[in-house]
């Protein structure tokens, strides 16, 4: 059982986690030992409320397929019960970073004011920089 929030949560039953051998540099034991979980989660087809549902489908992440299926691939650790872990830990943090509502940010105006003042001040800068010119004798 993976805990989301207070309310929300899924069974096991709707996470698929494969053992699959560890990509990289490590000697005997990543040729041998297949330490690595890839989890799968299909999201259209999961317990979850249709809010977690809706926003985790309009979420542009490289984790989620085009059929709304999470693909979590660990290997971080040697030990695949610690790597088991990091990927629900990541699976997690995906379902419950879609949950928190943001404000929408009010546009705000820069005042008239402070607009002319910075011409001005360009404007001042502009005429020092042209003071310290070459001088012409025509």
């Amino acid at each position: 059982m993976l805990y989301i929030s207070r309310n929300v949560s899924l069974p096991d039953n709707e996470i698929e986690i494969s053992a699959i051998r560890s990509q990289g540099v490590g000697g005997q034991n990543v040729n041998k030992v297949a330490s690595a979980i890839h989890l799968r989660f299909d999201i259209r087809a999961s317990s979850l409320p249709d809010f977690y549902k809706q926003r985790l489908l309009k979420l542009h992440d490289r984790r989620i397929t085009t059929d709304g299926v999470v693909v979590i691939k660990a290997q971080q650790y040697r030990s695949q019960d610690k790597n088991r872990h990091a990927a629900f830990m990541r699976l997690q943090e995906l379902i419950q970073s879609v949950a928190i509502v943001r404000r929408p940010r009010k546009t705000t105006r820069v005042p008239k004011h402070v607009k002319a003042e910075r011409l001005d001040q360009k404007r001042k800068r502009g005429d020092t920089k042209t003071l310290r010119g070459k001088i012409s004798f025509d």
